[in-house]
């Protein structure tokens, strides 16, 4: 459920109409409605009920320090992969205590930061990346705190680039070679071991997958309890898939129900790292048809505004802003020169020149994924609160594009 409706024939976020914000900030223009971002944390946070749990949030899905605030004040905390995410998180006010640090190429610099922060746990994927670990807590004086990231081999979920649970992807290590780095961080005084995890991909929509993932790492607990080894929490990861275009979805307290019943007895807390299914489906992006042109309407935001369609071959539902008559099937494409520049192919819609438009669901892997190409300043983010509405992040313009470069030729 969300909330962006039709009252009249004209399109709302909430209680305000997408038309005035159009008209104030212009367009393209991401906008996120603040209720469906806490009710759609809150699914998650409300379902726990045999097992303690903590919703770290996935920061690449979307990182404004707005929406970052919102979900703070829900409960969450963060799950990151950057160090650009730790210092968004950071400036957002994050309890340290509950970021985790995922990711499968963290620099010494990146460690170094999240030491310093004291934040929850490194998630480590490769015998490699805990050597360093322990090296820059050694240099630190320090401790770094450690969750081993076992791969289950695991096929789930819709696209070949999200799917992150298979022996032949780059995260995680094997159950073997989980259990050897386990015994490592024994033997080392700059590691402490609290937990284990795993994630097995993206945009999943049966459960099957992660029950199967979920059984793995009970065995792997089982087995760490013969070492007397007791870790603070179990994290399954994220990946609950979304509606996007009529697809049947499973829910949150599903989700977390199988989990509680395959650690029936356990005493870890159980992470999840949700983030699609959080954000998606309370963003929209407005865009204006600048020109129709037979079966093409031309609009004003372009692929660097919204890769998932060129990149994914996803597909965004559209609403018009203003419901029209006379519907046709259209293909929606942005100015961009590629072939690939779509939005939106074979879709049944009324519009012409001047009309504005709403891409639903992208409000994960949306605005993160824009670019400059073809020298195109970035769109602005507004949040809707009730009946008001709010700029997150202003539009880019061409000095913006520039300003990195300007002046440094004078040394050539």
């Amino acid at each position: 459920m969300d909330h962006f409706h039709y009252k009249e024939g004209q399109l709302f976020a909430e209680e305000v109409a997408l038309r005035d914000v159009a008209d104030t900030y212009g367009t393209p223009t991401f906008v996120y409605s603040r209720a469906t971002l806490e009710r759609h944390a809150n699914a998650y946070i409300n379902s726990f009920k045999t097992m303690s749990g903590l919703v770290c949030f996935s920061v690449k899905a979307l990182s404004n320090i707005s929406i970052l605030k919102t979900l703070k004040k829900s409960g969450c905390g963060f799950d990151i992969v950057s160090g650009g995410e730790l210092h968004r998180a950071l400036l957002a006010g994050a309890d340290p205590k509950k970021i985790i640090f995922s990711g499968v190429g963290k620099s010494k610099e990146e460690m170094a930061a999240g030491i310093e922060a004291n934040i929850l746990s490194f998630n480590v994927e490769s015998k490699q990346e805990l050597q360093r670990l322990s090296e820059v807590a050694a240099a630190n004086k320090r401790t770094a705190p450690v969750a081993i990231r076992f791969n289950p081999n695991v096929d789930a979920g819709v696209h070949e680039f999200t799917k992150t649970g298979r022996e032949s992807d780059k995260f995680g290590v094997s159950i073997e070679a989980a259990m050897d780095l386990v015994k490592e961080c024994f033997k080392n005084d700059s590691l402490n071991l609290v937990g284990l995890t795993c994630h097995i991909g993206s945009q999943i929509m049966e459960l099957k997958g992660f029950q199967d993932a979920a059984k793995q790492a009970l065995e792997l607990l089982v087995e760490l309890d013969k070492l007397n080894i007791n870790l603070d929490f179990i994290d399954m990861g994220g990946g609950l898939g979304v509606n996007y275009v009529d697809e049947k979805t499973i829910q949150p307290s599903e989700l977390i129900q199988c989990y509680e019943k395959i650690f029936a007895n356990r005493n870890e807390r159980l992470i999840l790292e949700p983030g699609r299914s959080i954000s998606a489906n309370a963003g929209i992006m407005l865009t204006k048809v600048e020109y129709k042109k037979e079966s093409f309407l031309i609009a004003d935001a372009a692929m660097n505004d919204l890769l998932r369609p060129a990149l994914y071959d996803a597909h965004h539902n559209v609403w018009p802003v203003v419901k029209n008559e006379n519907v046709s099937s259209v293909n929606l494409v942005g100015p961009i020169c590629e072939t690939g520049d779509f939005i939106a192919k074979n879709i049944n819609i009324a519009a012409s020149a001047g009309d504005l438009l709403a891409v639903r669901t992208v409000g994960a892997y949306g605005f993160v994924m824009s670019s400059n190409y073809n020298s195109r300043p970035r769109a602005a983010e507004i949040i809707v609160d009730k009946d008001k509405f709010y700029l997150i992040r202003k539009r880019e313009d061409y000095s913006s594009l520039t300003a990195l470069e300007e002046g440094l030729d004078d040394q050539i």
